[in-house]
């Protein structure tokens, strides 16, 4: 997750700093384990880089009973971080994909959205990450993945738009060029 060379330590000393900059005393009775608190839930919220969220794809199921429809996992709760202010994006994401001769187990669906999510990105891009790791561990002959989030970043500050939100999709395979598919995979989401 971090680089080996910024200790716990260090980190802490930058919370304390930003403390001070915000206008407040570190030394407080009410700040003095607040750097502690801030890198242990970093570490917990930015859990992302310490793991493969494809490793989750790897263990499937071939025994699907001749089931060649889509499989939808739907309102995947999230919570990740924009890059550009490091404020909270909150969203829920969609994932479908038309299997071949293979399923995996729905909660490895979910995993994989969190551990693109815990990571400093735009959602585009987490958006696109999710669909291309199903398609290229599971190779189903299409993914979908369909997020909605509110970003901290444009709800209370900059623009100042509270309720606002960004929706993003990645059709792969048949999901994309498909039309009956799409419709299909659209109109479940909704």
């Amino acid at each position: 997750m971090t680089d080996p060379a910024v200790s716990a330590e260090e980190a802490e000393a930058a919370v304390r700093t930003l403390i001070r900059w915000a206008g407040d005393n570190p030394e407080r009775e009410g700040l003095l384990e607040t750097p502690a608190r801030v890198t242990r839930s970093y570490k917990e919220l930015f859990a992302g880089y310490e793991a493969d969220p494809r490793a989750y794809l790897e263990k499937t199921f071939e025994e699907v009973g001749g089931y060649d429809e889509l499989v939808v996992l739907k309102d995947i709760r999230f919570v990740s971080f924009c890059e550009h202010h490091m404020l909270p994006v909150v969203g829920r994401a969609h994932v479908a994909y038309l299997p071949t001769d293979r399923v995996v187990g729905i909660s490895k669906l979910a995993r994989v959205v969190q551990g693109f999510a815990k990571r400093l990105q735009i959602q585009e891009k987490m958006t696109s990450d999710i669909a291309k790791a199903i398609q290229d561990v599971l190779r189903p002959q299409g993914v979908g993945v369909v997020i909605e989030a509110e970003h901290s970043c444009m709800t209370l500050r900059g623009v100042n738009v509270p309720g606002a939100s960004l929706s993003t999709s990645c059709l792969l395979g048949v999901l994309r060029d498909d039309p009956r598919t799409r419709e299909e995979f659209l109109r479940l989401v909704r």
